[in-house]
């Protein structure tokens, strides 16, 4: 078995040294062929040279440059584009993700029985606000786009490589790892693992991005809207036909007066409403349409760092909580 750990990176100067001081020596103790990929996201402060650094330095580190900020999933696909081994480790640049912890993730994948596996926390690391924007995301991915696994999803997740078969053709700005890899398979799990608290800076998903990145998951890989929208129009057709119905009643029973403008003035509101909205989520259909059909690219990549070295030693799964130390290093001790 044989390990790519795919991180993405953006404003992670300060934490990136650490993040590979503790990650290095845990795939060493698991004795796996391994490779450690940083894909630093356009970030605006010294990430890259940090990265680039950590790749010269250390064997088995490589650093890929983004041209611009594109956004977590982008550069996640584009690291998991360059992933050379067997499974792929995705992770959090910021240490909430504990490296020590991934032993737990690979075990899970043992046997073949699953595919794709997620580090679930026993407790949320994030605050209410944060929390609450986090579920919502995940229930929209439940109910709209069809993921069952939805709840358990995190950016802490391994699966065998092969699955990035499964989107191979995905294109355009509005990736999403996790839809993609729901297209590639339904073995998927999940474990508890232990999060840690961030311990610089903050985070870069507020609750307004992950609102955003839902808005982009609806519109760029399900019709849901589209059919929301045709049940708003049969809902206001029910609405106008209710509404002609009290105003015929009243003629009939003489109780009316002269032209009944209020009744009127709702029926065009409410069903310029419906068309409005209906007409501004073709609009957003047809965007992307166009955006896609101008050939944006999910990422580009502007420079490359470090290579790297793999160890040649098998890995016995079943032993995590102890593993075996693999005596031959990629360079951490040089810290």
């Amino acid at each position: 078995m044989s390990v790519s750990v795919v991180i993405p990176c953006y404003r992670s100067a300060q934490t990136l040294p650490n993040l590979i001081a503790r990650l290095m020596p845990v795939l060493q103790d698991m004795s796996v062929r391994h490779e450690v990929i940083l894909v630093v996201d356009g970030s605006p402060d010294d990430t890259w040279r940090t990265a680039a650094e950590l790749a010269r330095r250390i064997d088995g580190v490589r650093a890929i440059h983004l041209s611009r900020n594109y956004g977590q999933h982008n550069a996640l696909v584009a690291g998991i584009r360059e992933a050379e081994f067997e499974i792929v480790v995705t992770m959090d640049d910021d240490l909430q993700h504990p490296p020590e912890q991934i032993p737990l993730l690979l075990a899970a994948l043992e046997g073949d029985q699953l595919d794709l596996v997620y580090g679930v926390p026993h407790h949320e690391e994030h605050g209410f606000v944060r929390s609450a924007a986090s579920r919502s995301v995940k229930a929209g991915l439940a109910g709209a786009l069809g993921v069952r696994t939805a709840r358990t999803i995190s950016a802490f997740r391994a699966f065998w490589t092969r699955l990035r078969d499964g989107f191979e053709e995905l294109s355009g700005p509005h990736a999403s790892v996790d839809v993609a890899l729901s297209w590639a398979t339904t073995r998927v799990g999940s474990v508890k693992v232990n999060m840690s608290q961030r311990v610089q800076g903050r985070s870069n998903y507020t609750p307004r991005l992950l609102v955003r990145h839902a808005v982009n998951m609806l519109l760029g890989y399900s019709t849901a809207p589209l059919r929301a929208a045709s049940y708003l129009g049969f809902l206001a057709g029910i609405v106008g036909l209710l509404l002609g119905g009290v105003v015929l009643w009243r003629f009939a029973t003489g109780d009316t007066t002269v032209a009944g403008f209020t009744t009127i003035a709702s029926m065009v509101a409410l069903f310029s409403s419906a068309q409005l909205i209906s007409v501004g989520l073709l609009g957003e259909y047809v965007g992307r349409i166009h955006g896609n059909g101008m050939g944006r690219p999910t990422y580009v990549v502007r420079e490359r760092a470090g290579s790297f070295a793999a160890l040649d030693v098998p890995w016995q799964a079943g032993d995590v909580s102890a593993p075996a130390r693999a005596g031959v290093g990629s360079g951490s001790d040089e810290r």
